[in-house]
């Protein structure tokens, strides 16, 4: 198979891509929403893509891509830890403390902001579209003393010497990424990385009705159903109008899911399921 995922090459998604599709053809893409193109065209099999971070939140362009414009089934999910390191052209490694500039994403250099306040304080930190653009342009610059915040893997996939390793700001952060697919299939559980199942609702509550969340989620209560997450999103209708993202820790059955978008369609809400799908961990809990 040919996996699409959020690139370049060294990125966490490669990360999480590697670690659950060992053997697969990996396709690096620029954008998420390139990432959905590619599948739409069948440029790609599978597209990973990151959808939440411990300490960033959701990633909305993902969530707004699956509900408004691709409508792609989830078929899976991995979480993976994310360790960040401060790397730098091996010419500059004993002079890392010499660097004029920090280059990463925003969400790593928000990760980091005590190393860099102690560490290299009243130094510039200048933004990347990724960790691993980065690294490669650390790579590209051996004359510059300048250094990346990026993981292990782009350390050594762009030839980077590590100066200071984990230098996030909290030690259990991770991100959870999805697998997207044209269509429902089912992926191998028959692995270690293997947690569990769950399932992803689209609810979307009637206009101007009192009480409508609570009765929403009573229908999962009273029928024992836990939820892992509850998010809401704008309809993009107009202020006001939202629709909630409702993540239930079981597989999709034939009673008690059914059951709850029954319940829920006759109280005027419409119901739709993004994906029941298995769930899979690279590192330790995320919790």
């Amino acid at each position: 198979m040919k996996i699409g995922f959020l690139g370049p090459q060294a990125t966490f998604t490669d990360i999480a891509v590697r670690g659950l599709f060992p053997d697969e053809t990996r396709i690096p893409l620029q954008t998420i929403p390139d990432c959905f193109d590619a599948l739409n065209e069948g440029k790609v099999d599978l597209a990973v893509i990151p959808i939440e971070n411990a300490l960033e939140g959701s990633v909305n362009i993902t969530l707004d891509y699956l509900i408004h414009e691709a409508k792609k089934p989830i078929i899976g999910e991995i979480t993976a830890p994310i360790r960040q390191h401060l790397m730098v052209h091996p010419l500059h490694q004993d002079k890392w403390n010499e660097t004029t500039a920090v280059y990463s994403h925003s969400h790593a250099i928000a990760q980091c902001h005590k190393f860099l306040h102690t560490e290299l304080k009243g130094i510039p930190s200048m933004n990347t579209t990724s960790t691993a653009a980065a690294a490669s342009y650390i790579k590209d610059h051996p004359e510059l003393k300048i250094a990346a915040i990026a993981n292990e893997l782009a350390a050594e996939v762009y030839g980077l010497a590590i100066a200071q390793s984990d230098i996030h700001d909290f030690d259990y952060n991770h991100t959870r990424f999805i697998v997207v697919s044209k269509e429902e299939q089912e992926l191998n559980t028959d692995t270690p990385l293997f947690k569990g199942h769950k399932t992803t609702i689209m609810v979307t509550l009637p206009l101007d009705r009192a009480g409508a969340l609570h009765q929403v989620l009573s229908a999962f209560a009273w029928r024992n159903l836990n939820l892992s997450k509850i998010e809401s999103r704008p309809m993009k209708t107009g202020l006001g109008n939202y629709f909630f993202i409702i993540d239930v820790d079981m597989q999709k059955d034939e009673v008690l899911i059914p059951g709850v978008a029954a319940e829920l369609e006759a109280l005027g809400c419409r119901v739709n399921i993004l994906g029941s799908y298995p769930y899979f961990s690279l590192g330790a809990s995320e919790e």
